[in-house]
């Protein structure tokens, strides 16, 4: 019998290119196809972040979810070899179920550890983000599509006996879907990463909603500030999409480190600026649970064998060291032009960067 027979997706009239819907049309091993949910409380008390990747040409599905309360970070993660039904958004105990497309999603965690039962709603209509291109030397490393969304969440979690009930009241739910090809663990740098070294990367990535709007703001420089991804766009039911120039942002960081503890970002024309001023109010590391670079006990699209599955609780007391060389989600309130809104204010700061006054990978705030 034939391995590549047609799958079921290839029924329907949705084809980009002369292809089975179970190929890519690249054969990077580095190809993915993943999202991201957050899902906070307005006082700062919970922040759960979960995702699901899939890597077709490594065979591999993933997941992962953590959640953030007081100093203890509770983690499951789930690992399988991909299947033929690309629809089936599941492995172990977690999976997230699309109810209405780009409207309303149900995600799961059934695991005694970390669990829950939440739907998502969006408030907003998803967005596109720039097209984001990095390239190390002459090499492309990262090509990805991206949209994201804001919205409410209903439901329960539960973690180690605490339960919280999540309401659309209190609670923001926020969300990215991207794909293309990006850095995978367990490939060769070779001459172009020994010959092109990175000397520094500063990161925001800033998704706002508000009661009757909703904002993104993403910023990415080199060492030098030199930006190569940029975007500060209002979107508000009924019109037409607002952009707002060239962001700037100050960032008060802890003593000591690179930690935000404030924000404020410039944003519109020089003759009616807008200010968006955020407030961290709980933190969590991508690199400690969520698989997300540096981390070194797990991370995507990496292959554990069939059925793979892990549960972790981390004290964030202790020293993380690699969550300084990796990037930050923190749920915050936001106010803009006297309004109150949350979001998430996710950041990284890592080696040189002028701009910031940070000269090297061990330069922290003073």
């Amino acid at each position: 019998m034939a391995d590549d027979r047609p799958v079921p997706l290839d029924e329907y009239p949705v084809h980009q290119v002369p292809l089975s819907m179970k190929h890519v049309a690249t054969g990077d091993r580095n190809a993915y196809d993943r999202c991201i949910f957050h899902v906070f409380d307005h006082a700062g008390r919970a922040l759960l972040i979960l995702g699901l990747g899939v890597y077709p040409n490594l065979g591999v599905i993933d997941a992962y979810a953590t959640l953030r309360t007081g100093d203890t970070l509770h983690a499951v993660r789930a690992s399988d070899a991909l299947g033929e039904d690309r629809m089936r958004l599941a492995v172990g105990p977690l999976r997230i179920e699309v109810a209405e497309p780009l409207r309303r999603l149900r995600l799961v965690c059934e695991d005694e550890q970390l669990g829950y039962d939440i739907t998502w709603t969006a408030a907003f209509p998803a967005l596109w983000e720039p097209h984001h291109l990095q390239r190390r030397g002459d090499r492309l490393t990262l090509e990805g599509r991206r949209f994201v969304q804001a919205g409410t969440a209903q439901g329960v979690i539960r973690a180690q006996g605490a339960e919280f009930q999540v309401t659309p009241q209190g609670w923001t739910g926020t969300r990215d879907r991207s794909w293309g090809v990006r850095p995978i663990p367990g490939e060769d740098g070779g001459p172009l990463a020994e010959g092109h070294p990175t000397e520094g990367f500063h990161w925001i990535w800033c998704p706002v909603r508000f009661e009757d709007r909703f904002l993104m703001v993403v910023i990415q420089e080199d060492a030098d500030g030199y930006r190569s991804l940029n975007d500060a766009t209002l979107v508000r039911p009924g019109h037409r999409d607002r952009q707002l120039g060239w962001p700037q942002a100050e960032i008060a960081y802890r003593s000591g480190s690179r930690h935000p503890e404030r924000a404020l970002i410039h944003m519109g024309d020089p003759r009616k600026p807008l200010e968006l001023e955020a407030e961290i109010l709980a933190s969590s590391p991508l690199a400690v649970g969520a698989g997300y670079p540096p981390a070194d006990d797990w991370q995507h699209g990496t292959w554990r064998g069939p059925g793979w599955s892990d549960r972790r609780t981390y004290d964030l007391t202790l020293p993380q060291p690699l969550a300084a060389y990796g990037v930050t989600d923190h749920s915050a309130r936001f106010r803009l032009d006297g309004r109150t809104g949350h979001g998430i204010f996710e950041h990284g700061s890592f080696g040189r960067h002028d701009p910031s006054g940070f000269t090297g990978f061990d330069s922290v705030a003073p």
